[in-house]
């Protein structure tokens, strides 16, 4: 299992937190929230995992998102898509029938603004709290407990949760209103697919030249060249390494939502729909599952 990795917490008042989601992300965060002192009840769609981790953690699950969030001040979720969102909010079994008045949900998925704005919305009609909340760091911050939270709603709300989710993330910011948690995760993923193409012709086109280029990345990482992608991915692209990271097809779905919004907004982005398609010739080349760095491969 994805266990997180040992780390200390900041003193922070227990409190009682639900977690709806338990994949490769949500099973350590939620297990950051329980070795912070947190009481902790989980939901996911397969039993079995959530059983998993409470054999883990010795805390509670739930059969449904309703049972979960029944008396949590908090439910943090991190779930695929807008669909998998409404459907553990939503509905006579969704969490927002089990909160209890005033609690807060927390939504780590990365989704579309509309729906973060859809559920807010809705929230409110029933006197519940909702802030979109968005995370990057993949699935190594998750299980380190140093994601980016960028986060939209009210500021009494996150005000309210940040000292919770300060338990799986280096950096916890309000950057707007509802939505602009979702919009503030669609810029970080518009700038990373043009860093990985970019590096990756970068490394393509060294390797043509004969060029050692685990030497040249060490020499270009200390100058204006460097980045997160360069000093994380860089050598493994050389390795044609991709059996593991952020896999293409999450990255596909955040750029369809990229791409969706900004029809909606009138941006103009010819380098990201570019890039989509060439992680779509990726998905056709078997890399659904390959970590983003393998858009290299195209250049191969």
């Amino acid at each position: 299992m994805n266990a997180p990795t040992p780390r200390s917490y900041e003193p922070t008042p227990a409190r009682q937190v639900a977690f709806l989601g338990l994949g490769v992300m949500g099973y350590p965060m939620a297990g950051h929230l329980a070795r912070a002192g947190h009481s902790v009840t989980v939901y996911n769609r397969s039993a079995a995992k959530a059983q998993a981790w409470t054999a883990e953690y010795g805390h509670r699950h739930a059969p449904t998102p309703r049972e979960a969030a029944r008396d949590a001040d908090i439910v943090f979720a991190c779930v695929g898509n807008d669909d998998d969102l409404r459907s553990v909010t939503l509905g006579a079994n969704g969490a927002f029938a089990g909160m209890k008045p005033g609690a807060i949900f927390v939504d780590h998925t990365t989704a579309s603004a509309e729906v973060a704005r859809e559920l807010y919305a809705a929230a409110a009609a029933l006197g519940l709290r909702f802030v979109d909340a968005p995370v990057s760091g993949g699935q190594a911050g998750a299980v380190n407990g140093l994601l980016t939270v960028m986060c939209g709603g009210d500021a009494a709300d996150f005000d309210a949760m940040k000292p919770a989710a300060m338990a799986f993330s280096r950096a916890v910011t309000l950057v707007g209103a509802s939505g602009a948690g979702q919009l503030a995760k669609m810029v970080n993923q518009i700038a990373i697919a043009g860093l990985v193409q970019g590096l990756s012709e970068a490394i393509a086109f060294g390797q043509k030249a004969g060029l050692d280029m685990k030497l040249v990345l060490d020499v270009i990482g200390k100058g204006a060249a460097q980045s997160w992608q360069m000093d994380n991915r860089g050598k493994t692209m050389v390795d044609g390494k991709f059996d593991f990271g952020f896999a293409v097809d999450w990255m596909r779905k955040d750029l369809g939502l990229v791409l969706d919004e900004s029809r909606r907004n009138g941006a103009k982005l010819p380098v990201t729909a570019l890039v989509d398609q060439f992680y779509a010739d990726v998905q056709t080349a078997g890399g659904r599952r390959w970590d983003t760095s393998s858009l290299i491969t195209r250049l191969k």
